[in-house]
């Protein structure tokens, strides 16, 4: 039976070798192994993996058409519900969602749903390549299904205008729906490349983003969408000078959480003290990582990193390829540990010190204000917070040092204000983040918005699901106008 069939394990680099170098870490299925892991597939009749899914991806539909051999068909159906399958067979957190909801994992190993999406992507992708023809037109593309794409036109006979604040996933996932429909989108982005937090945040071994992520950004061109870089909303323009002066009817804000948190410690102002996300956009999108660049980033020989989610796991591993010795120091137990499984797997692997039940009190710097240690305190789990995890508790006189030349705080991000702050109408919680109802409608007639920037950080994937719904509500809006 299938069921019996052992999960497909998948080829990676060795961890000695990757840890010196930012090439990807897992190399994914080949043909073969892709079609002998989809033959597990029991296809259920209430597959709850689709259920599981924010983007409802038609997940038992494309595994078949994977078992089958026809890769361009798994590819078709992918592309239904998701515009960014490289990117999310790579970085979704599967083991809490479709994977998490398997069957098959009840008793022993789900499905790899995330390995399978990413093979259906990469050799759809190898294919163009091999044609020798870049996605230039929408029929260029294999994964971009092109029935039933009618124009919504406005009065005078043109297609009606949508603009998309932010080209992170949110963002390219409301605009390749609106596309698909028929919307004029333009995607404005305040940096220089397109791709949000998949450019600036996630790290090349990760994520590969001349392979994959531009790929993935020019298929989204490709069905209309116009993408307009070094645009900052709210300084180079206003939300209501796009629906005042430049014609847009409506606009999605997919702006993301880029506001990083600190612990508020004494010390946290020294030279050596870096947020995440200033420690990885400078290595991802000003490539500080390669030779070849003017932008290094040197972060010594000791790091210290202090969170334990994905992004202090990327922090980490990206400190420990630039040369680091390096800790990550987390209050909690590794069993608490909010950061993916296999990320967890990898970082271990690869030799970073997992510094658990110990809390940062003072970062000490020596007499010219650079990082010379972290002082922390030891911790012990007490009672269930808010959360249902054991709350951490100092313990009193177990304060001792950790030597370090940085540190790297991974305590999560919140949305920047400049949005809220420039446009009337917009209602924040108390967070900061956008108050938007079920679809995603803000307080201001015609914006909407989803993400982080609604949510607060949080994954790829919910996203792009948020991004989905917003686009629906925007369609349901411009059509009542």
């Amino acid at each position: 039976m299938a069921n019996r069939i052992p999960r497909v394990p998948v080829r990676e680099q060795d961890p000695k070798v990757r840890a010196t170098n930012f090439e990807e870490v897992c190399y994914g299925y080949n043909k073969e192994e892709a079609m002998l892991e989809a033959s597990r597939c029991l296809n259920c009749r209430n597959p709850r993996c689709v259920t599981a899914c924010p983007v409802g991806l038609q997940i038992p539909r494309f595994i078949a058409e994977v078992a089958a051999g026809n890769v361009a068909g798994a590819a078709a159906v992918i592309a239904e519900d998701s515009s960014l399958p490289a990117v999310c067979g790579r970085v979704c957190p599967q083991e809490t969602q479709c994977e998490g909801s398997c069957v098959l994992g009840v008793k022993g190993e789900p499905v790899a749903i995330g390995k399978l999406e990413r093979f259906v992507a990469d050799y759809s992708r190898e294919l163009t390549a091999a044609a020798g023809d870049g996605p230039d037109r929408v029929s260029d593309h294999p994964a971009i299904p092109l029935e039933g794409v009618q124009g919504v036109k406005g009065s005078d006979g043109t297609k009606r205008r949508v603009a998309v604040i932010g080209s992170g996933p949110a963002g390219l996932a409301c605009a390749s729906d609106l596309a698909k429909w028929g919307y004029d989108v333009t995607i404005f982005e305040a940096l220089h490349k397109a791709g949000g937090v998949l450019e600036y945040g996630i790290p090349e071994f990760r994520l590969p983003k001349e392979k994959v992520l531009r790929h993935e950004v020019d298929a989204v061109r490709a069905l209309g969408v116009k993408i307009e870089t070094n645009v900052i909303i709210g300084r180079t323009i206003t939300i209501d000078q796009l629906m005042d002066q430049e014609g847009f009817e409506a606009v999605f804000i997919g702006t993301g959480a880029g506001l990083p948190k600190f612990m508020n410690i004494p010390g946290e102002n020294l030279c050596g003290v870096f947020s995440a996300n200033e420690f990885l956009t400078r290595n991802n999108l000003m490539k500080a990582w390669r030779e070849d660049y003017l932008t290094p980033i040197h972060p010594g020989k000791k790091v210290c990193v202090v969170g334990g989610g994905n992004v202090a796991m990327d922090a980490a591993r990206t400190a420990l390829r630039l040369g680091a010795d390096v800790h990550i120091v987390y209050r909690r137990t590794e069993a608490e540990l909010p950061a993916r499984r296999e990320e967890v797997h990898h970082a271990i692997e690869e030799g970073i010190i997992f510094d658990m039940l110990t809390n940062p009190v003072e970062v000490l710097g020596d007499e010219k204000g650079w990082v010379k240690a972290l002082k922390c305190i030891r911790m012990e789990l007490g009672e269930p917070d808010a959360s249902g995890r054991r709350r951490p508790v100092p313990i009193p006189g177990s304060e001792f040092e950790i030597p370090t030349e940085t540190v790297i705080m991974a305590l999560g991000t919140s949305p920047n204000p400049l949005i809220s702050k420039t446009t009337k109408g917009l209602d924040v919680n108390r967070w900061g983040c956008l108050v938007v109802d079920e679809a995603g409608a803000t307080t201001r007639p015609g914006v909407f918005a989803g993400g982080d920037a609604v949510t607060g950080a949080a994954t790829v994937i919910l996203a792009m699901g948020a991004g989905r719904t917003a686009a629906k509500a925007i369609d349901a809006y411009l059509k009542q106008q």
